[in-house]
């Protein structure tokens, strides 16, 4: 097993372009999951071969996972690791059939993602005086993710020369390496320029090694820089959101919540969907169409805090009032 995760690995750095991200993912649930079969199964060999895999060992490794707890969503993923693992395995001429194959991933009710309203959007990115070159980042990385609809991991990944502030466009490099260009807005470019121009501000020795950390106006240098001068992580723009709108909703707000708003608040104005779909790097125009009940949802209940007769806002004659005479 541990020659076919390696295997398995490297078919996913070279050949499928995977991020840093879903490599660590598809690694810890491989790794996870032959820690189980041994434990369980494989006591006296530490190193069971591909082939003696079946799917009883990956029915018990999901059941112990659910009996710990975990969340349907998550394991539905582990599962999805596990098909993929097994059935490149299965092309490559390794294993005659593909264990996981058999096994139903278990049922997931439908979940609709969160988003804010336009003035909540508004109150998230109305934050305070961008005073340092951090805060002035910070800002720039909110009004592009909403801009743009990127996702966290786009976001992280671009660089100078992916941005067109004259052109008030971006490339993004979104799931397998396929890049797509997108608009942002001037909101968004003018928020990058202050940013930029709050660069210099940073100490001597930070900015020498930031400058020095590639060839001399190179394109390829990172656009939102961590505090060392390198390229931010995922993890640490998430929990900078979550500190931002920590002050100001009860809700949890998420990169993604930035990315399903700015798709929803679209659609809200007439957008077409297709054109939604380009502009998120959707593969199926059915993973757009959410956010055609996601409107629905938040129209229904304008309606019912506004509307006259729609139910809610009805108020009925009680016996101590006086009717018309």
């Amino acid at each position: 097993m541990n020659d076919a995760i390696r295997a398995f690995m490297l078919y996913l750095q070279l050949e499928r372009g995977a991020s840093e991200e879903t490599q660590r993912n598809y690694h810890y649930d491989l790794q996870q999951f032959l820690a189980h079969i041994q434990e369980q199964f494989f006591q006296a060999d530490p190193n069971p071969q591909i082939e003696t895999i079946h799917g009883l060992h990956i029915r018990s490794y999901l059941k112990d996972l659910s009996d710990h707890g975990l969340k349907k969503t998550s394991l539905a993923r582990k599962l999805a690791c596990l098909k993929s693992f097994f059935r490149y395995h299965l092309e490559e001429g390794r294993i005659s059939k593909n264990p996981a194959a058999a096994v139903r991933s278990p049922r997931l009710g439908t979940h609709l993602p969160t988003v804010l309203t336009k003035d909540e959007a508004t109150t998230l990115l109305d934050t305070y005086p961008a005073q340092t070159w951090i805060q002035a980042r910070n800002q720039a990385m909110l009004e592009t993710l909403y801009s743009s609809g990127a996702r966290v991991s786009e976001l992280v990944g671009l660089n100078w020369d992916d941005v067109d502030l004259e052109g008030q466009a971006m490339r993004l490099r979104g799931k397998g390496k396929k890049e797509r260009r997108v608009p942002i807005g001037t909101v968004a470019i003018e928020a990058i320029l202050h940013y930029q121009r709050q660069l210099p501000s940073l100490g001597k020795s930070q900015w020498k090694k930031i400058s020095n950390s590639l060839p001399p106006r190179s394109g390829a240098q990172p656009l939102f820089l961590n505090a060392r001068g390198g390229r931010l992580t995922t993890r640490s723009i998430e929990r900078m959101i979550k500190q931002q709108a920590g002050d100001r909703f009860s809700k949890s707000v998420t990169p993604h919540t930035l990315r399903h708003s700015f798709a929803t608040h679209l659609l809200d104005e007439g957008a077409d969907l297709r054109a939604i779909q380009e502009l998120l790097g959707h593969a199926s125009l059915a993973t757009t169409q959410k956010y055609t009940h996601v409107a629905t949802d938040q129209l229904m209940a304008v309606y019912d805090r506004a509307h006259p007769r729609s139910g809610s806002s009805v108020t009925t004659t009680t016996q101590g009032d006086k009717g018309p005479s």
